[in-house]
């Protein structure tokens, strides 16, 4: 048997290197919308009630993470009281969580400045909620929320920012996409 330094197959001309834009717009996209984990349905409308605002450049980026980082997911991963994103929207859905008080079950369910978020009381006896008091004495959540350990509760204090995001994702290429 011979073994060539092809596969085989017909032989075409190979791509020219490098994504092209549409290709880079969308892996940009996807960067995103999967550090989220957001369905492209849910992310697609997020994006479209922003650009329908019609603001500034700058001001449409910031919309954009104040919008992903104030979901309930995002905040309760943020303070600590989950390990993941996955695990923080398994946790709503199973209604371990209140938010001032009243039980959510929606991870999508935007936080506002002054919203107190806690775990029920029936939960403390949950394994997961057990195990946590030892690893969020070390977590220090974002400027932008307070934690208060001993209670597994945090608060907004107040509205997320770009730096605070800690995301490498190129927003305005993201925007480009979506404003065909």
């Amino acid at each position: 048997m011979i073994k060539r330094a092809y596969p085989p197959g017909r032989k075409t001309k190979k791509r020219a290197a490098g994504l092209s834009e549409y290709g880079r717009e969308l892996r940009e996209k996807q960067k995103l919308k999967f550090c989220y984990g957001l369905r492209e349905k849910q992310f697609k409308k997020y994006i479209k009630e922003i650009l329908s605002k019609k603001k500034k450049r700058e001001d449409i980026e910031l919309l954009v993470i104040k919008k992903l980082e104030s979901r309930l997911d995002n905040v309760v991963f943020r303070l600590g009281l989950a390990n993941s994103r996955i695990q923080a929207r398994k946790l709503i859905t199973q209604k371990h969580f209140l938010v001032n008080g009243k039980t959510v079950s929606f991870p999508s369910f935007e936080a506002k400045k002054g919203d107190t978020i806690s775990v029920k009381p029936k939960s403390f006896n949950k394994v997961i909620f057990k195990n946590l008091s030892a690893t969020i004495k070390k977590y220090q959540p974002p400027a932008w929320l307070e934690s208060d350990r001993e209670k597994l509760a945090g608060k907004v204090m107040g509205e997320p920012t770009v730096a605070d995001a800690n995301i490498l994702v190129e927003i305005p290429i993201i925007l480009e996409f979506y404003s065909r």
